[in-house]
C-alpha cells in the first residue's frame, strides 16, 4: 500500500493539472473573440479544497468594483460586529438617559422597522441625544454629485433614522413614512424627487410605485421627525458629563448583512463600515475601519486595495480579482458554508442574480454582482456538478457592450466550469 501511494498522488496531480490545462484553453478561447478586445477584463479562479489556482488573466490587474466592493464590506461585519447591531450606547440619571449613536441604521427603517431606540426612550421623562460624533461626511468620495436624490445615494451619519429616506406609494391611497412628510410632499404632473438643497420631495400623480427619496439629514429634522412621535421629549446635546458606556442592541447581524448583499443596499453597506468603527472608537469613522481590517484581518492580502467606502459608489475605488477571491477564501475557511453562502445573492433565484446564472435543478452560484456605468463584476462562489467549490472573480470595465451581453459571455463560461470540472 505504501508503495502504491506515491503513484496515486501522482495520477491525481495529473488529473487536476489536465482540468486546468482544459479551462485555460476554453477561457483563452473566449476571451480572443473580437468581444473582448476593447474593454478590461479580469479572471482569477481558484480550487479552495485542492488550494489551486485554476485559472488567472489579469487577475492582479485592479478594476473599478462597483458594489463587489461590499464583499469587503461583509467581512469587516462578519470579523468586527456581535451577533446582535449595537443600536445605540447611553447611560442614565434618574429620569434622563443620554443617547449616543453608533451608526445603526435600522431604526424606523422601511425593512427593518426596529423601534429598539424608541421603546428606551419612552421609558425616560427627558432624552438627550449626542448625534456630532461621526467624522465621515454625508456622502463618500467620489461619489456622483447628481445622484442626490437617487434611492441608493442616502446620506451616512451616527444616528439614521427610517433609513435616511422618505418612502412614498399610491397603489390604494398616498403613503408617505415617515408621516411628519405626508402635508409637505407636492404632488406634480409626473417625475418624483428632491429640491437639491431643501426637504422639498415631489411625486407624480400617476406614479404608484413605492419609491424611497434621500433626505437631507439635520440635527433639526431629527428633532422634527421625534417631535412627530415623541412629543417634547427629544433634545440634541454636544456633550455630556456623564459618558455614554452602556450598550443597547437592535437586531441580528446576519439580517442586516444579508439584506446588504442581496439586494446591494449602499446605505446599509456604508452604515455597516460606521458601525464597525463604534467598536473601535467613541468617534465613528469608516476611513479607520477600513484601515484597521485592511492592516489586521487582512494584512497578508496578495494585493492591497484602494478601498474609499463601503457600498462601491466611488469611482475611486480599485480592486483586482486576486484581492477578492482571497477574501472570499478566507470567509469560506472559516463560516460552514451553509451560514456563508446565505449572505450572497443566489443565481436564478434571489436579489441581484435572481435573472441570470440559474441552476438546472439546483444553484449554483452564489456571488455579488457589481455595476456601474460601463462595469460589471461578480464575485463569489461556484459549485460544480462534481461537487467541488470554486471561488472566483470575474471583472469587466469600459466596455461599449449592453450589460445582457456581458453576462451572457460570462454565463456560458460558468455553465460550462460547472459541468467540465
Amino acid at each position: 500500500m505504501l508503495k502504491k501511494a506515491p503513484l496515486f498522488l501522482l495520477l491525481i496531480v495529473f488529473f487536476i493539472g489536465c482540468k486546468a490545462t482544459k479551462i485555460t484553453r476554453n477561457i483563452d478561447k473566449s476571451l480572443s473573440s473580437s468581444f473582448f478586445e476593447n474593454q478590461f477584463t479580469g479572471i482569477y479562479i481558484y480550487d479552495v479544497n485542492e488550494d489551486k489556482v485554476l485559472y488567472n488573466y489579469q487577475g492582479e490587474k485592479y478594476f473599478t468594483p462597483a458594489s463587489n466592493t461590499k464583499i469587503f464590506t461583509l467581512f469587516t461585519g462578519l470579523e468586527m460586529l456581535p451577533d446582535s447591531i449595537p443600536a445605540f450606547k447611553y447611560a442614565i440619571n434618574k429620569d434622563t438617559i443620554t443617547i449616543q449613536g453608533t451608526g445603526d441604521p435600522t431604526l424606523f427603517h422601511p425593512y427593518f422597522k426596529d423601534s429598539t431606540a424608541l421603546k428606551m426612550m419612552q421609558k425616560f421623562k427627558k432624552v438627550h441625544l449626542i448625534t456630532d460624533n461621526i467624522s465621515d461626511k454625508r456622502y463618500g468620495a467620489g461619489w456622483a454629485w447628481e445622484d442626490f436624490d437617487s434611492y441608493f445615494s442616502a446620506e451616512k451619519n451616527a444616528f439614521p433614522v427610517y433609513g435616511n429616506v422618505v418612502t412614498v406609494s399610491n397603489q390604494d391611497s398616498l403613503k408617505v413614512f415617515p408621516n411628519y412628510f405626508k402635508k409637505r410632499l407636492k404632488i406634480t404632473e409626473k417625475g418624483y424627487g428632491r429640491k437639491e438643497y431643501t426637504n422639498s420631495f415631489y411625486y407624480g400623480k400617476n406614479r404608484t410605485r413605492e419609491t424611497e427619496i434621500p433626505m437631507i439629514m439635520s440635527d433639526s429634522l431629527l428633532l422634527n421627525l421625534f417631535n412627530d412621535i415623541i412629543p417634547n421629549k427629544v433634545s440634541i446635546i454636544k456633550s455630556s458629563t456623564i459618558k455614554p458606556t452602556s450598550i443597547a442592541y437592535s437586531i441580528k447581524s446576519d439580517s442586516l448583512f444579508k439584506r446588504m448583499m442581496i439586494v446591494s443596499d449602499n446605505f446599509l453597506a456604508e452604515q455597516i463600515l460606521i458601525l464597525a468603527s463604534s467598536t473601535l472608537s467613541d468617534t465613528l469613522n469608516s476611513s479607520k475601519v477600513r484601515k484597521h481590517i485592511l492592516e489586521n484581518q487582512l494584512k497578508d492580502l496578495q494585493q492591497k486595495p484602494r478601498w474609499v467606502d463601503g457600498s462601491g459608489l466611488s469611482r475611486y475605488n480599485l480592486f483586482s480579482p486576486i484581492s477578492f477571491v482571497d477574501v472570499l477564501s478566507k470567509m469560506y475557511k472559516k463560516y460552514p458554508q451553509e451560514k456563508l453562502f446565505q449572505y450572497f445573492p443566489v443565481g436564478g433565484k434571489s436579489g441581484t442574480l435572481k435573472k441570470w446564472y440559474a441552476g438546472n435543478l439546483k444553484p449554483y452560484i452564489y456571488a455579488k454582482s457589481g455595476t456601474l456605468g460601463n462595469n460589471y463584476n461578480l464575485s463569489g462562489y461556484l459549485v460544480t456538478n462534481s461537487g467541488k467549490v470554486l471561488i472566483f472573480s470575474y471583472m469587466n470595465n469600459h466596455y461599449l457592450h449592453s450589460n445582457n451581453a456581458i453576462k451572457e459571455k460570462m454565463q456560458t463560461t460558468f455553465k460550462w466550469l460547472r459541468d467540465t470540472y
